[in-house]
């Protein structure tokens, strides 16, 4: 997982409420096991019409918010059902970061296990935030030492965020990064434990 220090980028937004996991990443797309590979399948049914051509009136299928690295969007965000391709398919989309008044609890999580940066704002902020960029292309800053959101205006948001949770994204360490930097004391235990075994070929 990529270590998150600041990230600059274009603001995609999305003003809607109670954006869920399906509409995030279908169903029929989760037959894949690989963590890569989702972001084709990104607001499908929203990206594409019926007959699977591109809809030329959502924001992701527009110059210049297709490049977009920051989404930003309404409240509850990610709720539905608990699935980790979500947070899977924004990342490999090229999202790092998504801002939003509130969000899914499952979702949340698990956008720090995958990293992808989640950042509560109050709704005056975002309604802010969507405002401008929906006027014209935005970008925005985002310090996660400082925990403070920048926009080119001058404007500035704080943001809270878990201590812990913090550090592992800034190290860039998922669950299985985090316990590989114990990978020598896990060896010496294993080694040594009463009920280790010795494998020979």
């Amino acid at each position: 997982m990529d270590a998150f220090l600041k990230h600059h980028g274009l603001v995609a937004p999305m003003p809607r409420a109670n954006i869920d996991t399906d509409a995030i990443i279908p169903k029929q797309f989760l037959k894949r096991i690989e963590r890569t590979g989702f972001g084709q399948y990104l607001f499908y049914d929203w990206r594409f019409d019926e007959r699977e051509k591109p809809n030329p009136d959502f924001i992701l299928n527009q110059e210049p918010h297709c490049y977009a690295t920051v989404l930003v969007a309404g409240p509850n965000f990610g709720c539905g059902s608990s699935r980790e391709h979500a947070p899977w398919a924004l990342l490999d989309f090229g999202f790092r970061v998504v801002i939003a008044p509130s969000f899914a609890d499952i979702f949340y999580n698990n956008c720090f296990k995958n990293g992808v940066l989640p950042i509560v704002l109050p709704e005056d902020a975002v309604s802010s935030i969507l405002a401008q960029a929906s006027e014209a292309p935005l970008e925005l800053t985002i310090d996660l030492a400082g925990q403070r959101v920048s926009l080119q205006s001058g404007e500035t948001h704080n943001f809270s965020i878990d201590p812990y949770r913090k550090h592992l994204m800034m190290e860039g360490l998922d669950d299985i990064g985090l316990t590989m930097k114990h990978e020598d004391a896990i060896t010496t235990y294993e080694i040594s434990a009463p009920f280790a075994v010795s494998i020979t070929s």
